[in-house]
């Protein structure tokens, strides 16, 4: 077994554990507290609302705009550290066939590791920050990832080619 595919099917399968591990942790401890606060902004925005109590609706809605966006990227880390998961494991599986030299297969993998792991990171770390590092984290990675599916596609084409 090449490095290359050592590389992506172990790193497929620690992501897949480790997205796994958060969403369960995620899913216990964290998500009904969580779905609590945006159905209790939700209904005070509306009621103040109904009460032409602009102030509390504001206030209200603005609790529920930060409740679903940290919501809303908790559930997308969990659910691309899974996808990104699949996706090294099954490119892990054939990933000999990539049509380029050992150690060009193994950058690609690596970049391909790289990305997987930089992109649900930056996105769980807007949730704790609005800054655009954690934003330019997440485009890093998936840029990284865009990437080397592409080099890979390449790969696999030089390899169709051939024969």
């Amino acid at each position: 077994m090449s490095r290359a595919r050592r590389l992506l099917l172990i790193s497929g399968l620690a992501l897949a554990i480790i997205g796994m591990g958060y969403g369960l942790s995620y899913a216990v401890f964290t998500e009904h507290q969580s779905l609590d606060a945006i159905g209790v902004s939700l209904a005070q925005g509306f009621g103040a609302a109904s009460e032409q109590n602009t102030a509390l609706a504001d206030s209200s809605m603005g609790k529920y705009k930060q409740a679903k966006y940290v919501y809303d990227r908790q559930v997308d880390a969990h659910g691309h550290l899974i996808g990104l998961a699949m996706l090294l494991l099954v490119l892990g599986i054939g990933f000999d066939r990539v049509e380029f030299s050992e150690r060009l297969r193994f950058l690609l993998a690596l970049a391909l590791v790289c990305g997987a792991v930089l992109f649900p990171l930056g996105v769980y770390l807007q949730t704790l920050s609005h800054d655009s590092l954690p934003r330019a984290i997440a485009i890093l990675g998936s840029a990284l990832v865009i990437a080397a599916l592409a080099g890979t596609a390449l790969g696999v084409f030089r390899a169709r080619a051939s024969f």
